[in-house]
């Protein structure tokens, strides 16, 4: 069996260089467009109408495509690098919560609800937790930080105890709850006007299209606005009780702040 040729060695370097973020948006997003679109770039190609063969069945299976083929990339990515974190196992579940709704098939005012349920539920979940001990918040930076030293991370595990943290940490969820849920009323608008078609025709799947294109980007940046917010409030928290230098997501600055006060419980 001959070894890997030059050129098999270039292609692999290839594809090993495309950052992570762009195979998310091919398969998440520009794949999933492609695929609802009646007419792919103008060139009169349809998977409705030349894979699945046309008419409402074709529509409804090119439909159930481009909503799962985001799903079974999500799932393939945890299962391929092994990622066990909540932060991943949440981000995986809403994936599938997303893929089931697929089989939902609705339009008008329901499919502007459905289009958005993934927000509202999680951001009824932010809600929820922030009331807890242990607000989701808090559970992301914990994922942050699970690469870092056992005493870098056990600084980070402490500081996140402090009672005026973990309420910087519940507000935070808070805040990040509330853009979420805003976004999604935003979309669910967005949706209930321009996607006025019947469920599986052409017009319908075009208009999701549509849609889709228009509010990813917006809706990508609302929601890094929220988790901004979110983590300014928990820093100026960190920074009020540990000091200026004090960071949660710099462990190691934060153990050297706590370090500094004599605040650092021994392990």
């Amino acid at each position: 069996m001959s070894g890997p040729t030059p050129t098999s060695r270039i292609a692999k370097k290839a594809r090993a260089g495309v950052p992570k973020t762009v195979w998310d948006l091919v398969f998440t997003f520009i794949i999933p467009i492609l695929v609802l679109s009646p007419n792919i770039l103008g060139s009169g190609i349809s998977v409705a109408e030349q894979v699945f063969g046309g008419g409402r069945d074709g529509n409804v299976r090119a439909y159930v495509l481009a909503a799962l083929i985001p799903v079974a990339y999500v799932v393939w990515d945890l299962v391929r690098n092994r990622t066990l974190s909540p932060v991943a196992l949440i981000g995986g579940a809403g994936s599938v919560f997303s893929g089931a709704l697929a089989f939902w098939f609705v339009d008008g005012f329901w499919f502007a609800v459905k289009d958005s349920a993934r927000s509202y539920l999680t951001g009824v979940l932010f809600l929820i937790s922030a009331a807890t001990s242990v607000p989701l918040l808090r559970v992301f930076l914990d994922a942050a930080s699970l690469g870092e030293s056992p005493e870098h991370r056990a600084a980070t595990q402490q500081a996140m105890r402090d009672p005026g943290v973990h309420r910087a940490l519940a507000l935070g969820t808070v805040v990040f709850a509330g853009v979420d849920l805003l976004g999604g009323v935003v979309n669910s608008i967005v949706n209930y006007v321009r996607v006025t078609a019947k469920f599986g025709t052409d017009d319908f799947n075009a208009q999701v299209a549509a849609v889709n294109a228009i509010m990813r980007v917006p809706g990508l940046i609302v929601s890094l606005a929220g988790i901004a917010v979110a983590f300014w409030i928990v820093q100026r928290a960190v920074q009020r009780r540990y000091g200026q230098g004090a960071s949660l997501l710099e462990p190691a600055k934060l153990e050297a702040a706590m370090r500094e006060r004599g605040e650092l419980a021994e392990g």
